[in-house]
């Protein structure tokens, strides 16, 4: 029986995903999108989870992006478009309620820095690059990257990236605000679960709620994030215990 392409490990609260093509770079092709796609949605839906890592298998990298080798390979642009409606991967770890951490390592390239950028935090490994590199081969950044990166860092290093191919390293990626933090590779594992770890003993509730707030508001006029925040605020406060709300 062939090894699932997408690990799957939890340790209490939090739940590991390993991409699991190494000898592929972690390319992401359709079976491993459908794979991914399910663990997602029982991150989703199950209650007791209270923080994820996603991470890359292998020495060599988290993900090198999509798998060009089943480019046209799809029956028709059609079908190819159904398929990804039918399991949109992305519209599904953008709002998911618990907290996402990308522990990334060696390359991380189109869909594979994508992936990263639909995640809450990013930690890196010193030997981490970067690129969204979809225009040196004649298409553009379509899993998101064009909408996500730019709404990390500024729209002129976001132009840059999207525009030009090229890669960055670690220590740019963090000084451009791409990722939160950037340590020894050997630590990079350590360093993930320390920080899921603290996310998972945060009151449930409150981060989901938080995590929503800050998520949906992104896209709305002020007025419209205020009253969603205060929608959110009251549904926390309605959920908390006697003893948490008498200290608030």
């Amino acid at each position: 029986m062939a090894e699932p392409l997408v690990l799957v490990d939890r340790k209490d609260d939090v739940v590991w995903l390993t991409l699991n093509r190494p000898e592929r770079l972690n390319a992401v092709h359709l079976q491993m999108r459908d794979e991914l796609w399910t663990m997602l949605t029982m991150l989703r839906d199950d209650p007791t989870v209270r923080a994820a890592v996603l991470t890359g298998a292998g020495d060599r990298a988290f993900s090198a992006g999509a798998d060009i080798t089943e480019f046209g390979s799809a029956p028709s642009y059609l079908a190819a478009r159904d398929a990804r409606l039918g399991r949109d991967l992305w519209g599904l770890m953008s709002p998911l309620p618990v907290p996402l951490i990308a522990a990334i390592h060696g390359f991380a390239f189109g869909a594979g820095l994508e992936m990263s950028l639909y995640c809450d935090l990013r930690i890196a490994s010193e030997d981490a690059q970067f690129a969204l590199p979809e225009v040196t081969l004649g298409y553009i950044p379509s899993a998101g990257g064009t909408q996500t990166v730019s709404r990390h860092i500024n729209l002129g290093d976001a132009l840059r990236l999207a525009t030009s191919g090229d890669r960055i390293d670690a220590a740019e990626a963090h000084e451009l605000g791409l990722v939160h933090a950037v340590v020894p590779r050997e630590r990079l594992r350590d360093e993930a679960a320390t920080l899921a770890r603290r996310l998972a003993e945060r009151d449930p509730v409150a981060q989901r709620l938080t995590k929503r707030a800050v998520v949906e508001g992104l896209d709305l006029p002020l007025d419209a994030g205020l009253a969603l925040e205060r929608r959110l605020a009251s549904a926390a406060a309605a959920a908390a215990t006697p003893a948490r709300a008498s200290t608030s």
